[in-house]
């Protein structure tokens, strides 16, 4: 029986696996695609190791740099193999997996990381209405089209939603010759980096559109895409009437937001979270599946990968604390996000284990200028930490002491405006 398996090979795969190394654990990394490395072999832009390594890389020299880790520590690898099943087995679990080479096979382990990544939300997700036309596709498979396979999908371009992957393909099909006619937002704000806001567009000159989406999409006759019509929204995120506008185009793409995909473990009962649309956990990264735990963009949006690297070597330690130790016992402390608060994680905290610091990882459901961070229990203050400017965009962290905390009331995390 193995002691860790650790499920996708990109950035959160990799540094978990090989941390989970360092510290003599029995380690097997599986991965679907050839290569390791996930989403950061078509990010052919820089801007990656600025935290990690003090230095910057592009998408696959970041990867390249694990790479070699892992090769270097002889980590036990399998590509090209999918897990198709995960299943609780007495004090592990079995997981089913399929490789052209070996068939289907099953791996029993002690413990399951789960570093799956996300996906993107396409055009079924937010309900465009109009035609169904060639050319409507999201950012992330432009870029793989692009940066991976050399092919460029249109010359006339528009992206919807201000995601960073969005805001990335607009300099990136600028920088290939195409028109990029602009990037419309249907909240007052942008959901990207501001970086990226002022890398990407305002250095070429591309429009952003706040408070405005497509509302219609039309065909030609050969049922390739020929305008969009573009709408300002109100207050209450409805099309203006008489605000329409006719945008030629040969090619829309969505960077409408990203899902954490958890799909292998649902059926295990682990409990989910309809905010962040992954799962539960608690400040070791562990679900309320005994053994089961989580990292990365499987488990909350990060803005940079050198954050999700960070999370995941600290969830190595905390797999690496389990084996040793078991789970401790089963009093927690309930965490709400209260004002202003959109997905928070940790969701609970265990009360006794050890004493490290509890990291907060949180988004802001609006543009706030001058707030504070408020932890209350009890409805008493127990931490408060003043910030300038809190955007969506942009992931809050906070560390608090456990000692800090009583075990006997739940956790509110507020956001204050100052006034």
């Amino acid at each position: 029986m193995r002691e860790v398996l650790v499920v996708g090979g990109g950035a959160a795969g990799l540094a978990a696996a090989i941390a989970c190394h360092s510290y003599g654990r029995d380690v097997l990394l599986v991965e679907r695609e050839h290569q390791l490395g996930g989403i950061l072999n078509q990010c052919i832009h820089n801007g990656f190791g600025l935290d990690v390594f003090h230095e910057e890389y592009t998408g696959p020299e970041y990867a390249y740099r694990f790479i070699e880790k892992a090769k270097a520590c002889h980590l036990d690898i399998v590509c090209d193999t999918t897990v198709i099943d995960i299943n609780k087995y007495e004090d592990g679990f079995v997981v089913r997996m399929s490789s052209e080479k070996t068939g289907i096979q099953d791996v029993y382990t002690k413990t399951c990381l789960l570093t799956t990544g996300s996906y993107e939300r396409s055009r079924g997700h937010i309900s465009i209405p109009g035609d169904r036309p060639y050319g409507v596709l999201t950012a992330g498979q432009a870029q793989r089209y692009l940066n991976q396979d050399g092919y460029m999908v249109g010359k006339r371009v528009f992206i919807l939603g201000s995601g960073d992957i969005g805001l990335i393909m607009a300099r990136r099909m600028r920088l290939e010759g195409a028109e990029v006619l602009g990037v419309a937002e249907r909240l007052p704000f942008s959901n990207g980096l501001t970086r990226n806001i002022v890398q990407c567009l305002n250095d070429f000159d591309i429009p952003l559109y706040l408070s405005h989406t497509v509302t219609s999409i039309q065909s030609d006759e050969h049922q390739r895409l020929k305008s969009i019509e573009l709408s300002t929204l109100d207050s209450h995120f409805q099309p203006i009437i008489g605000s329409e506008r006719l945008i030629e185009v040969d090619t829309l793409l969505l960077s409408v937001g990203l899902i954490p995909d958890v799909s292998l473990i649902t059926s295990l009962g682990v409990e989910m979270d309809q905010r962040s649309k992954s799962v539960v956990v608690d400040q070791t990264y562990q679900t309320t599946v005994d053994g089961l735990f989580v990292s990365g963009n499987a488990l909350h949006i990060h803005d940079l990968v050198d954050h999700v690297t960070l999370e995941s070597e600290r969830v190595a330690k905390h797999i690496d604390d389990y084996l040793t130790h078991g789970r401790c016992d089963q009093s927690w402390i309930q965490v709400i996000p209260g004002k202003n608060v959109g997905a928070i994680t940790p969701q609970r905290i265990q009360v006794s284990g050890d004493k490290e610091e509890v990291i907060f990882s949180f988004r802001a459901t609006k543009k706030i200028k001058k707030a504070s961070v408020v932890l209350l229990q009890n409805k008493k203050v127990i931490f408060e930490k003043k910030r300038q400017l809190i955007v969506p965009a942009e992931m809050e962290t906070i560390e608090i002491s456990l000692d800090s905390l009583s075990s006997n009331h739940a956790l509110v995390v507020n956001l204050e405006v100052e006034r």
